[in-house]
């Protein structure tokens, strides 16, 4: 006896259950790659956080991505109070309010923690160059902000005047 042959119709698969198989296995390698190159990114950015960039205090409190502030001039030069706040804005604060101190006479400039987490306020200092010594925490339940900053007449030798 002759065995008949069947003849393939071009285009469509010879079995369509093997072809399935395979758009199955085809979507999930290319899951599988998105997911490596997802948890590849990921890494590098843990890898190359830079140990300066979050604050940790030995009691644990972290500074707080972006840091509430008002601004206030005690050293009674216009304008000051301006250039402190264009520098905190570009390295990422929330500037809230500027305006004047209720005295013009301040010699140091101050970083005020005004909720209880002093990170904030050193992470402010060091966005202007202020001295750790010169941070201080004075919490008081009518601010709605984070840190307060009281310029005083050394405002020159800080990091906005250089």
């Amino acid at each position: 006896m002759e065995k008949l042959k069947t003849k393939k119709k071009p285009g469509k698969p010879s079995n369509l259950r093997s072809s399935s198989l395979n758009l199955l296995l085809n979507v999930s390698i290319f899951l599988l790659v998105l997911l490596i190159i997802y948890m590849s990114y990921s890494i590098y950015v843990k890898l190359s956080h830079k140990p300066g960039d979050n604050i940790e205090l030995s009691n644990g409190q972290n500074a707080a991505d972006i840091v509430q502030v008002e601004v206030l001039n005690g050293c009674g030069i216009g304008g000051v109070a301006d250039r402190f706040t264009d520098q905190l804005r570009a390295k990422g604060a929330d500037v809230v309010k500027i305006g004047n101190y209720i005295s013009n006479d301040i010699g140091e400039t101050l970083v005020i923690d005004r909720i209880g987490n002093i990170a904030n306020a050193y992470k402010v200092a060091r966005m202007l160059g202020v001295k750790n010594e010169n941070v201080i925490q004075q919490m008081n339940k009518d601010y709605f902000l984070d840190v307060s900053v009281i310029i005083g007449r050394d405002y020159f030798n800080l990091t906005p005047f250089k």
